[in-house]
Formats: structure tokens, C-alpha cells, sequence
């Protein structure tokens, strides 16, 4: 099979501090606001040979990197300025149980005063990158 290189990028960046489950949570909740909002990152649904039908997912990989609370802040900003699709997760929904909660507490803090703890990002390679410079892929 060839290797296929996109144009475009899907990165989530998480805050370097997180315990691994918090690592795994954020992920998973941030990616799924990017398969809602950006449908043409979705695609077919897969098949088995049994005709047994399951769901899409991504058409391309989910880059995941990792950086400290300044450089999570920084891509935020650049994420914001550049118009990409952007997810956030702050470290008050690790307090809430429900989805109107987590709104409301991302409702209730100001652009600036986020304590943002992970974002995903969709949009040009080069784009992505720039927004992300400075963070290092997840080990």
C-alpha cells in the first residue's frame, strides 16, 4: 500500500503535567468535538468481511504531542488568531459530571484565564504546525 500524505493536520496538545488517565480522557473528549464540528475529517464506515458494519472514524491519524502550561497557552492563542477549528479541555472539567456542567464552566472563565489542560486542532499542515511550535510529540 502507498503512504498517503495529507494536506491537512489533526493534532491534539495536551499539558505535559497530566496523569496518564487524564492524558487518555482529555484525548478522547477532544477529538470527538473535531469529528462533530469538522465533518470532512470523518470517513466511510468500515466493514468486515462478514458484512458486519461498524463506525467511521478519522481518514487520517491523530497526532498527539505534549507541552508545558506556557506552551499549551501560546498554541491556544495562535490556534485562535489562525481561525482553525479548536477543542478545548480545562483542567474544571475534571469536576464536572455531565456536558451542560463542563459548558458552563468553560463558559464562566475568560479566553485569557483558561486553564486550558489540552486542545485539539484541525486545519493546513503548515498551519497546525506553526500553531504547535514548540511542543514535542507525546512520548
Amino acid at each position: 500500500m502507498e503512504s498517503v500524505r495529507f494536506d491537512t493536520k489533526i493534532a491534539v496538545l495536551l499539558r505535559d503535567d497530566l496523569q496518564t488517565w487524564q492524558r487518555l480522557n482529555v484525548t478522547a473528549f477532544l477529538i470527538s468535538g473535531l469529528g462533530s464540528a469538522v465533518p470532512e475529517v470523518i470517513g466511510e464506515p468500515y466493514e468486515d468481511a462478514d458484512a458486519t458494519i461498524y463506525l467511521p472514524m478519522f481518514r487520517q491519524p491523530v497526532l498527539v504531542f505534549e507541552g508545558s502550561k506556557e506552551t499549551l497557552h501560546g498554541a491556544h492563542g495562535k490556534a485562535l488568531a489562525r481561525g482553525v477549528p479548536t477543542a478545548v479541555f480545562t483542567s474544571d472539567l475534571f469536576n464536572t459530571g455531565n456536558d451542560g456542567d463542563n459548558r458552563a464552566a468553560v463558559r464562566a472563565v475568560r479566553t485569557d484565564d483558561l486553564d486550558l489542560v489540552g486542545i485539539a486542532v484541525y486545519g493546513p499542515r503548515n498551519v497546525v504546525d506553526k500553531t504547535l511550535k514548540g511542543a514535542r510529540m507525546h512520548p
